[in-house]
């Protein structure tokens, strides 16, 4: 029996409904993932193009969109894996670039590594001459009134208390969010990737889901493919990923497996997430407990999907 490539992709899950040019980008990104898929295209490069397109357009927080930390810089975090050999790179904290989904790739094939972190990762992406994006001004993000340093305090420290104080940051957490993907090739191999510049006013060094294998992605071809959208730490109290994978593997269906375990995630640990979910046999589904999910499909047709909810 002849395998049907799939390819689901998303644009992150919150609170804000999905505009015309997002869906438009999906919609571009779907077309192109389905022409490589048909031409046999290896489901890793697709994931990787799909998101690249996600990253450049500038449209989400990933990439060119991405958010600026606390002190004003942009450090993204990104990450893939494919289910044949459970090969698996990622980089986070990572500046600079426009596409930190190619500096996960690159760990992966061209270190013995996992993950490289910071101004590491930042060389390791230079090292390899990926695409440069301009140099930001370097200022403080806009602040709630609660987060203005006083006179006299390390504006470091004022923004820690703060933020700890508030619960600031877990308040501001459900705006646009992660951009991932995941594919089904004609070989039967499936693989996941995500990347994403974090959550608003977010602490310098804090790091989410998305590059941690297990939490924000996932691959198995003896399982299926799971790429995670949402607030990141409640993502990795429950390692959502794995578990979804791990559901699919005792033989769940994906909408089945996908939704025990989102009702986990609020249950459990109060927190809200957004997930593709893909099986080796081409079933897939696409589930969150935010109020919007920015996400599409399209399979051997070629008919593309794009909504901003889903059942």
């Amino acid at each position: 029996k002849r395998l049907r490539p799939v390819l689901l992709i998303h644009g992150g899950a919150g609170r804000h409904a999905m505009t015309i040019a997002q869906a438009t980008c999906l919609e571009g990104a779907l077309a192109e993932g389905h022409r490589l898929l048909m031409a046999g295209v290896p489901a890793l490069s697709v994931v990787e193009e799909a998101i690249r397109l996600l990253e450049g357009s500038g449209l989400f927080n990933a990439g060119r969109g991405s958010n600026h930390q606390l002190d004003g810089v942009r450090r993204m975090d990104a990450s893939i894996m494919e289910g044949r050999e459970l090969r698996a790179g990622a980089v986070a904290s990572i500046e600079g670039i426009i596409h930190p989904v190619t500096a996960a790739r690159l760990v992966m094939e061209k270190t013995a590594h996992v993950l490289l972190v910071g101004k590491s990762a930042t060389r390791f992406a230079n090292y390899f001459g990926l695409e440069r994006a301009p140099r930001p001004r370097r200022s403080l993000v806009a602040q709630p009134k609660q987060l203005r340093p006083a006179a006299g305090v390390s504006q470091t420290l004022r923004l820690h208390q703060a933020i700890v104080r508030t619960g600031h940051l877990r308040a501001k957490s459900l705006g646009k969010e992660t951009v991932g993907a995941v594919a089904l090739d004609l070989t039967g191999t499936v693989t996941a990737g995500a990347s994403t510049g974090g959550v608003d006013v977010m602490l310098p060094g804090r790091v989410g889901d998305t590059p941690l294998i297990g939490c924000g992605v996932y691959a198995d071809n003896e399982a299926g493919a799971v790429s995670m959208t949402g607030l990141g730490e409640s993502i990795i109290r429950v390692a959502v990923a794995k578990e979804i994978a791990d559901g699919l593997a005792s033989g769940l269906s994906p909408v089945a497996a996908a939704n025990r375990v989102l009702r986990k995630v609020v249950e459990r640990v109060q927190g809200a997430a957004g997930v593709l979910v893909l099986s080796p046999d081409g079933r897939c589904t696409i589930r969150h407990s935010t109020p919007h999910m920015i996400a599409g499909i399209i399979g051997p047709d070629g008919r593309a999907i794009v909504r901003d909810r889903f059942a």
